[in-house]
């Protein structure tokens, strides 16, 4: 049974793997998307970007918060190769694009993890409140991929709403040769970083 959490938590993702990563947790959360603009900034770095991007997810939910006393944790997650930030694909051609391009590389997963707390009152994030962002990165190594097996994972559709195109909880972890750091942060939420967040925002969590 999940634990019973004050203040409450909200999570600021429509995201299922995030939603399934942070049960994992056996902490008890709602789940209300915020929707931002999520185009880089020119030059923007892809660090600065995720933490950007969480950062405003977080606002963004917290703005609308009805509660006095809430916690928000947002996140986003984008694929780096060869200092190009990779996002999810428009379409199926760009999804095998990106898949071709990742075959026989060694890449990097970023993901901005934004644990914003307000605890007394009032829209946004007040004098009383907290904000705490990290980003985790994880460097994931594809194996050389042939034409058809690229083709027949864009088939499936799992790459359509994945940042580089692929899911590595799913078909695409048999293209994985070797890995360094967190799996889940390629997930989509890296736990002992958001273990960390939590807990400095006051979230008790199971032991």
């Amino acid at each position: 049974m999940a634990a019973d959490v004050e203040p409450p938590l909200v999570l600021a993702s429509g995201s299922p793997r995030r939603r399934e990563l942070l049960a994992s947790l056996g902490v008890a959360f709602t789940v209300r998307p915020a929707g931002i603009d999520e185009t880089p900034l020119p030059g923007e770095a892809a660090e600065d970007l995720v933490r950007r991007l969480a950062v405003g997810k977080a606002q963004a939910a917290l703005d609308v918060a009805p509660e006095a006393d809430v916690v928000v944790l947002a996140a986003d997650t984008v694929v780096v190769l060869e200092g190009e930030v990779l996002g999810k694909p428009a379409d199926a051609a760009e999804a095998r694009a990106v898949l071709r391009r990742l075959s026989g590389h060694r890449h990097v997963v970023l993901t901005g993890v934004a644990v914003a707390r307000r605890s007394i009152g009032g829209a946004g994030l007040g004098p009383a409140s907290s904000l705490d962002v990290e980003v985790e990165a994880t460097a994931v190594e594809f194996r050389a991929l042939d034409d058809d097996e690229v083709d027949r994972y864009v088939a499936t559709g799992e790459p359509l709403d994945k940042a580089g195109s692929y899911g590595i909880q799913g078909g695409a972890g048999a293209f994985v040769a070797s890995i360094e750091g967190d799996r889940d942060n390629v997930i989509g939420l890296g736990l002992a970083t958001v273990r960390r967040l939590l807990a400095g925002a006051g979230v008790s969590l199971p032991s």
